[in-house]
């Protein structure tokens, strides 16, 4: 079975394009004309997301830097401890929104810390499973087709973020505590 899924994997991709083409020869479409349509619209959109993103990464990077981050896990640690919620699990949490590769640091941290079969290493599993690199994503998504407001846009997004680490945090305390 192993040989079989490693077989088709290996030629899925190959096969998926062959079968496209194929399909579009058949119907009479220019398909390799085509094919530079799409890609000179993905170029254009790339480049108007370009700034955006640069914006986002150049935010995140003086979020971080700037000790803002460190200030931010200080001063919600006591309210966290309160909850039970591990302040261990907090700069993961926080980042998660914000960086998808500041975050899967931050668990590879978490589990060479504490191990990934730890009830903090299985929080932060759940944590990177729910939740969303949503500054990110509104980014290039806003980016990409030109929306300039969005103030409700962005507390949504947030707003979720928080539901599911906290849904994380007590699914984690239901099967694994």
């Amino acid at each position: 079975m192993a040989v079989a899924v490693h077989g088709l994997s290996r030629w899925a991709i190959p096969l998926l394009l062959l079968g496209v083409t194929t399909w579009g020869l058949s119907r009479k479409v220019p398909v390799y004309e085509s094919f530079v349509e799409g890609a000179k619209e993905g170029w254009q959109t790339a480049v108007r997301v370009l700034p955006y993103l640069v914006g986002m990464l150049v935010a995140i990077q003086v979020f971080q830097h700037s000790g803002a981050l460190a200030q931010l896990i200080r001063l919600l640690s006591p309210l966290v401890n309160r909850l039970g919620f591990p302040p261990e699990a907090l700069p993961l949490a926080l980042v998660r929104p914000i960086s998808g590769s500041g975050s899967l640091a931050l668990l590879a941290q978490v589990f060479e810390t504490y191990g990934a079969d730890s009830f903090i290493g299985r929080l932060a599993s759940t944590i990177m499973g729910s939740t969303e690199t949503s500054l990110y994503v509104l980014t290039v998504y806003a980016g990409a087709v030109g929306i300039k407001r969005t103030r409700h846009t962005l507390a949504t997004v947030l707003l979720t973020d928080l539901v599911a680490v906290i849904t994380a945090f007590y699914v984690t305390l239901y099967f694994f505590a």
